[in-house]
């Protein structure tokens, strides 16, 4: 990837919303929570259908769908997590994996022409991403989550600077435990952008949540 396409990423990961129809009140609310926070400004979506009461089969494909014509419609980038067949089947536009979900060496063969996000709890880890082709890292967790059971402990803050002064040159983003209260500190701290779950997927209002969220972000990046 270019320097000049790593800057557009940048950007395009600011507000990066994370869901799946198990994180909202019920499967049929999912599309409308996705679209209100399309409009209220994300910036990247990452569909990720994981975990109890997740959808299967067709049913899955199909929710994937609607999701990705709803941010293409938008503007908005459309990822699938750890599904590379499902990022095939809907042309999404990247993949985005964790540590344990097979050889980076042939998801990235497979993900050629595709953005490749890859989770990192170290430097090690994100290390070894980049050195295999990811075009973004997801660090964290970076506060405790219970969005995600099996999370590991959470990295805090530091983890950018860390990565920053060790020539992680990729964007970067924070996921884990990220609210309205801590987004603009994460990116302060040094992210690209912020990975969002509960706060937006649970809140009364997706497309305001959204709106505030993109502006304390777009804020802290201008450092006001």
């Amino acid at each position: 990837m270019t320097e000049i396409l790593q800057v557009n990423l940048a950007h395009k990961l600011s507000l990066y919303f994370v869901a799946g129809t198990m994180n909202c009140e019920s499967p049929e609310s999912f599309h409308e929570i996705l679209l209100q926070a399309v409009k209220g400004g994300i910036t990247a979506f990452q569909y990720r259908e994981k975990g109890a009461k997740s959808l299967i089969g067709e049913n899955r494909l199909e929710a994937a769908k609607r999701a990705k014509e709803i941010c293409r419609d938008h503007g908005v980038l459309f990822i699938v997590n750890d599904d590379l067949k499902l990022m095939k089947a809907v042309d999404a536009d990247g993949l985005h994996v964790g540590q344990t979900d097979g050889s980076l060496a042939f998801i990235r063969k497979e993900t050629e022409g595709k953005i490749l996000g890859v989770s990192a709890h170290t430097l090690a880890e994100a290390k070894d991403a980049v050195d295999h082709g990811a075009d973004y890292i997801g660090a964290g967790p970076i506060y405790a989550t219970v969005t995600k059971p099996d999370a590991q402990e959470p990295v805090g803050t530091g983890i950018f600077q860390e990565f920053r002064t060790n020539e992680i040159s990729v964007p970067v983003v924070g996921i884990g435990g990220i609210s309205l209260d801590n987004a603009a500190s994460v990116i302060s701290a040094g992210a690209d952008g912020a990975a969002i779950i509960s706060a937006i997927s649970q809140s009364q209002d997706p497309f305001k949540t959204s709106r505030k969220l993109l502006m304390d972000i777009l804020n802290a990046k201008r450092g006001l």
